[in-house]
């Protein structure tokens, strides 16, 4: 199955949470979720059920999926990671995909949205230390440098998220921004503290631990 690309909101209303908080319409986003606190569809206004033990696995594990961008198989691979390094496994599973070069070139303020970051990643607008990377699973490291092509800086909705909306958003502090020159420097790795959407990370590690 291929990456989601219907309404966001629908999927916000489902899991009952702005998975799509910091982005350009988080604010509409919140509105619909207090207009409509309840799941999308013909059944959506009985309400919500109250969830198994399993039901709030997958959804804490359906949160990350979505936020991130990731499908199931590359999800089990990063968790498969996580337990490898040394650490608590959720604390390493956000880190990892924290530290995704989509996620940065988002997180830094070169993009409007999650979407848009993988965008320019894939169609080859985004530099590391000087060299074109279009993998936006690429895993950044401390000291590398991300850029964008000259371009690109030009681009209406590049330079809306880098000036205007990256302030409103903020920038995480393990990622370091030179807003004249359109740069980002990783100055560390990503710290759990800082990771935008709520998730109870326990419960995903308990989910695929089974």
């Amino acid at each position: 199955m291929g990456r989601y690309s219907g309404p966001k909101w629908r999927i916000a209303r489902r899991l009952g949470c702005n998975i799509y908080v910091g982005e350009e319409k988080s604010l509409k986003g919140k509105s619909i979720l207090d207009r409509r606190p309840y799941p999308p569809g013909q059944h959506g206004r009985e309400g919500r059920r109250k969830l198994s033990y399993y039901a709030r696995q997958l959804m804490e594990k359906q949160k990350v999926k979505f936020y991130y961008g990731v499908r199931e198989e590359q999800f089990v691979r990063y968790f498969e990671k996580a337990t490898r390094m040394k650490g608590r496994t959720g604390d390493n599973l956000l880190k990892l995909l924290e530290s995704r070069l989509d996620n940065v070139v988002y997180r830094a303020g070169f993009a409007v949205s999650h979407r848009h970051a993988r965008q320019l990643v894939v169609h080859g607008h985004v530099l590391v230390n000087g060299k074109k990377v279009d993998r936006p699973s690429y895993q950044v490291k401390p000291g590398d440098v991300i850029t964008i092509k000259d371009k690109t800086k030009e681009v209406p909705d590049v330079k809306k998220a880098w000036f205007e909306l990256s302030d409103k958003r903020g920038v995480p502090s393990w990622i370091e921004v030179d807003r004249d020159n359109f740069k980002a420097v990783v100055k560390s790795e990503p710290t759990r503290e800082e990771v935008e959407i709520p998730v109870e990370d326990h419960l995903i590690v308990e989910l695929y631990s089974k």
